[in-house]
């Protein structure tokens, strides 16, 4: 058992991409490739490619929880990471058996829009979002476009930025990562909200089209890192790095949206 702890185990609850580039694909490859366990509850199935997001199907709420039970039952988890989550119905019920495990941290990637602006979170679902879930986080990870969402405000600056995070963080979450790619400009800023400090991470914004499940890949970057003991702020710091790595050496799959390689730290391997 300790070995396995030791690891950091992650119980991520999210919709699948059969693209393979981002939702629970991108959720399990990241978790792995920094050294953790990745358990999985499924939510709902898309079918998806680089090009957009051609159907989904839901997942019934008590095979949710079912899911989530004898994975927790049975392996147990360090922190449970959750991903998209597409209507009332499933938000209260993963809100409800998150409550039933207190003490595993709850990082919540607000999925509401797929990389191609198709819609990933019914409408009616935003204030279950706020009133259910978003109070239990200790991590939140909105990009731009989510956080004017829940934040109900237009985002034009890393200063609109810090002012979005007071207010999502005044849902009841312990700290908010808000993630900047969305911002027009050379420069990138993601800021990070935790007790009632800000920190700013900067970098040089990477021209591509392979970053199909950026959001998803650092907030399970920062899900395991917590699993494993980091600081928050060691957590996100190295979820950027390994973000930015597999942006660089992305494959080039697929017409639209490319997907990263998350598994560019296996270069490092010898076998």
């Amino acid at each position: 058992m300790s070995a396995a702890i030791n690891m950091g185990r992650v119980l991520i609850v999210a919709g699948s991409d059969s693209g393979g580039g981002a939702g629970i694909q991108a959720d399990t490859k990241t978790v792995t490739a920094l050294g953790g366990y990745a358990a999985t509850a499924v939510t709902a199935l898309t079918a998806q490619n680089t090009l957009g997001v051609h159907g989904v199907v839901g997942v019934a709420p008590e095979f949710i929880t079912q899911q989530m039970t004898v994975v927790l039952d049975d392996i147990g988890a360090d922190s449970i990471k959750t991903g998209m989550l597409h209507n009332s119905a499933v938000i209260e019920t993963v809100a409800k058996k998150c409550m039933a495990w207190p003490g595993i941290p709850l990082i919540v990637d607000p999925v509401m829009f797929a990389k191609g602006g198709h819609a990933l979170l019914e409408a009616s679902a935003v204030m279950a979002l706020t009133t259910k879930l978003l109070p239990l986080a200790d991590v939140v990870t909105p990009n731009i476009p989510e956080a004017e969402a829940l934040a109900e405000m237009t985002i034009k600056s890393v200063e609109d930025m810090r002012r979005a995070c007071r207010k999502i963080a005044g849902f009841g979450c312990e700290a908010v990562l808000l993630k900047g790619g969305h911002l027009d400009g050379s420069h990138l800023t993601d800021v990070l909200f935790e007790n009632d400090a800000f920190e700013l991470f900067e970098g040089t914004r990477i021209e591509s089209n392979h970053t199909h499940g950026t959001g998803c890949t650092l907030a399970s970057a920062v899900a395991v890192g917590v699993a494993q003991s980091l600081s928050l702020s060691e957590a996100v710091a190295r979820g950027r790095d390994y973000v930015r790595k597999a942006i660089l050496t992305a494959p080039g799959f697929g017409s639209g949206h490319g997907p990263l390689n998350h598994g560019h730290v296996l270069n490092n391997l010898t076998l």
